[in-house]
């Protein structure tokens, strides 16, 4: 990814948060989740943090719908006992705007 591609938003672009107990296979799930639906991770930071996990993302959504990703997640997150919460880019960065 270049520096023009970092500072871009777009409507197909989303960021993705995991938090919760470490444990193995959580960062293959997800990326597995993704890569089903032809997500693609376009940048990726993870954690641990005293036996917590932390995971952000930034995934480019273009050929999948929000939406039923969004489902899958939920339902990931539910099986795998932690937290994903996936929101647009443009708006994460609204929210976390200095």
């Amino acid at each position: 990814m270049t520096i023009s591609d970092a500072t871009k938003t777009s409507d197909d672009r989303a960021v993705i948060t995991v938090l919760g107990g470490d444990r193995p296979g959580i960062v293959a799930a997800v990326a597995g989740a993704l890569s089903e639906r032809e997500a693609n991770i376009l940048d990726i930071s993870q954690t641990i943090l005293q036996g917590i996990f932390t995971m952000t993302m930034l995934v480019d959504l273009a050929g999948t719908d929000f939406s039923s990703l969004k489902d899958c997640l939920d339902e990931l997150a539910e099986g795998l006992g932690v937290q994903i919460t996936m929101q647009r880019e443009k708006v994460f960065r609204y929210m976390y705007r200095l």
